[in-house]
């Protein structure tokens, strides 16, 4: 016990003593300092006085409930105590303290402490007020923790804010490695204190991946091919089913971050992997916007520090690490954590033109980390390859290809393509009849409902499911679960309408696909959901029937409506699709490929970093660029557990990810909790179909909820 026990660094509904969060703080500020190379006594100081500032009776009043009659920044506060250290650790200190949390200039809310200087002309006043009284607690929680202290006055403390002013003023254009070492020692404390000591032995363990070395089999070629190779990239490619996420987790040697782009495909590979290496002396950690709920009934720790620094294994998507390429908030961290790893990237040309533009610039970034880049595709056209090489230099690259004599054994298809969507069902009626397993995919959430509403009307007695993005959270892992280990694995029969989330590296396999007319890439990835299970031999074909594109821009919605129709016209017709073929036919709809320019909003150009040290961006910014599902919903039954919920575990099981520009014109009411979701009636949200958005009307809310 200590007398200093009573000054809080967190919130009094989850109470956490300001000494215990330094001190857990500064130990894994140690750690990482060790495993990164840097100084781990000014890892520790940095630390240890990070928070100090939080004593101040004005900050103890804010988080009992008290509002300040202006924002009170507690790292200000906390550099007030910098000269009871050695002159030449405080400019590293500096960096470690004053920007863990707000950019120093340009913060979203201007609290920055530059944007403050200009803004106020009272800042140090305001934060040293009755500083000879507080300062007494701050140093002897210092004391305690074994800092050597003297008494500090108000003139000193002045000049500790005026040096650390005049540092922030003459910062330049870089990134800081020290503020990324205290901004992932802070999260990772604050997510778990008092379990702190008894975890951070396993921070940074590189992967026991041997297993993947013991797999030797002529079904998956690519595992009797060498990953020896003193070249530090990797670029793979060859066909669904070949064995590419082995290689590719063959070719490495560190930690490891495994990017995907669909949820769907991550939370299956998190399974997988686990399954294959254990966790136990593995840390594999998964991380999207709902994978708490995936690990709802894991450890505490294992949902808590899915985003934090040290996972032997991460599973991801590029979103997020897309802060680094834009400067985000915590961007410094995720470059901290990530660099000399071995990042692999599935399928990275899969997203649009503009993630695309994004996933070559964190290419750039992460080649200039020291990471060891591994690029997996069955479907890249041969300008974007160029591109992806010419940012890592070839000569740097192992590139690993299947002789056509091997690839000719992975024919597994013959295409029709079908003009009449009537035709379709008559198609699905002979599956059904000879009890296959039928997979139809559709471009767009509402086309697939109305599919699975003819499916469920058509064959009321076999087994159907539709999965797509738009249903709640916990719905959606259900979904994900039963495809994977009840349709996929079981010999019966059955229909699955999804859309495009059943793409990428989701090992399900069935007999027979209806699609819409897709981009070249993105159909080449739905097919491999077909004959995946074939036997070596090859000989047998299994038919995909694809519909003629829309004739309009709006109905070939999220995709360009030219690439459809060349992707279509490309595809053979009553003949087999020869995995020979896969490069020129990817070549003859994207002969070249127009990169987007993201440099206008990107940190880094050309070598250098465009944003100074100790500043960031906002998120938003980022969000607007990627134009993903940035909004949730709920429905109006759950809007009174949203509000009143305990954890971020219970909100994220009721929202339901939408478009943001599709529901703001409903003109909906919006929850100020959680991720502030749009509050959507319960007639439009149907457990088997999901979010139904024509259904979002006045009239179809209960009287209680409009009254």
């Amino acid at each position: 016990m200590s007398k200093y026990d009573h000054i809080l660094a967190k919130n009094e509904s989850f109470p956490v003593s300001l000494k215990q969060h330094l001190f857990e703080t500064s130990q894994v500020a140690v750690r990482a300092a060790e495993q990164w190379g840097l100084d781990t006594v000014i890892a520790l100081e940095g630390a240890i006085i990070h928070d100090i500032g939080k004593t101040s009776p004005i900050f103890q009043k804010s988080i009992r409930g008290g509002q300040p009659y202006r924002p009170f920044r507690h790292e200000i506060a906390s550099i007030f105590f910098l000269s009871l250290f050695k002159k030449e650790h405080r400019p590293t200190i500096i960096e470690m303290i004053i920007a863990h949390h707000k950019s120093i200039y340009n913060d979203a809310r201007k609290l920055g402490i530059l944007d403050l200087d200009d803004s106020c002309e009272d800042v140090f006043d305001y934060h040293a007020t009755d500083f000879s009284l507080w300062c007494e607690d701050a140093t002897g929680i210092l004391k305690e923790l074994g800092i050597d202290i003297h008494e500090i006055s108000t003139e000193e403390a002045r000049k500790n804010f005026d040096d650390t002013l005049e540092y922030c003023e003459s910062v330049k254009y870089g990134w800081s490695k020290w503020k990324g070492l205290l901004i992932s020692a802070d999260h990772y404390s604050s997510a778990i204190p008092g379990k702190v000591v008894s975890s951070i032995d396993k921070l940074f363990l590189i992967p026991d991946l041997n297993y993947y070395d013991t797999l030797r089999s002529e079904k998956y070629p690519l595992s009797l091919i060498s990953t020896d190779s003193k070249k530090r990239h990797t670029l793979l490619q060859a066909p669904t089913g070949s064995g590419k996420t082995n290689f590719l987790l063959r070719r490495c040697h560190g930690r490891v971050f495994y990017i995907l782009p669909y949820q769907a495909s991550i939370n299956a590979m998190y399974f997988r992997i686990k399954n294959d290496v254990g966790s136990d002396t593995n840390d594999i950690r998964l991380l999207h916007a709902s994978s708490r709920i995936i690990l709802k009934n894991g450890r505490i720790e294992e949902k808590l520090l899915q985003d934090k620094i040290g996972s032997s294994i991460k599973i991801l998507t590029p979103h997020q690490i897309a802060s680094i390429a834009f400067g985000i908030k915590g961007y410094e961290a995720i470059m901290m954590d990530i660099q000399g790893c071995d990042v692999i990237l599935d399928e990275i040309h899969t997203y649009s033109d503009l993630t695309q533009a994004i996933v070559l610039k964190i290419i750039e970034i992460l080649d200039l980390l020291g990471c060891r880049i591994h690029i997996g595709t069955a479907t890249m056209p041969s300008s974007l390859l160029s591109k992806i090489l010419e940012k890592l230099n070839p000569e740097n690259v192992l590139k690993v290809s299947l002789s056509d004599q091997i690839l000719t054994g992975y024919d597994r298809c013959r295409i029709f393509k079908i003009g009449d969507n009537e035709n379709i069902w008559q198609i699905v009626k002979e599956a059904v009849e000879d009890k296959q397993k039928v997979l139809i995919v559709c471009n767009q959430v509402a086309k697939s409902q109305k599919t699975f509403e003819k499916v469920c009307d058509l064959f009321p007695n076999y087994k159907s499911m539709l999965i797509h993005s738009r249903f709640r959270r916990d719905d959606r892992q259900i979904l994900e679960k039963t495809l994977i280990e009840d349709f996929n694995k079981s010999p019966e029969g059955c229909i699955v309408v999804s859309t495009q989330v059943v793409e990428v590296s989701l090992d399900i396999s069935f007999d027979l696909m209806i699609t819409d007319a897709a981009p070249i890439d993105a159909l080449i990835q739905r097919f491999g959901r077909i004959n995946r299970k074939r036997e070596w031999s090859g000989t047998e074909i299994k038919p995909i029937y694809v519909l003629t594109p829309p004739d309009n821009k709006l109905s070939a919605r999220p995709y360009n409506l030219d690439i459809l129709i060349k992707s279509y016209n490309a595809l053979p017709d009553d003949d087999i699709l020869h995995e020979t073929e896969i490069l020129r036919l990817l070549d003859e709809v994207y002969p070249e490929i127009r990169f987007l320019d993201i440099d206008l909003s990107a940190v880094f150009e050309d070598g250098n970093w465009k944003l100074k040290e100790l500043w960031h961006k906002s998120k938003s910014g980022l969000f607007d660029l990627l134009d993903i599902d940035s909004a949730t919903c709920i429905k109006e039954s759950d809007r009174d557990k949203y509000i009143n919920a305990q954890s971020q575990e219970e909100r994220l099981m009721m929202e339901i990810p939408i478009n943001f520009n599709s529901i703001i014109s409903k003109k909906l009411d919006r929850i100020e909790k959680g991720t502030y979701p749009f509050v959507v009636p319960d007639k439009a949200y149907n457990e088997k179909y999901g979010l139904l958005l024509n259904d979002i009307k006045i009239e179809n809310f209960s009287p209680n909820f409009i009254e």
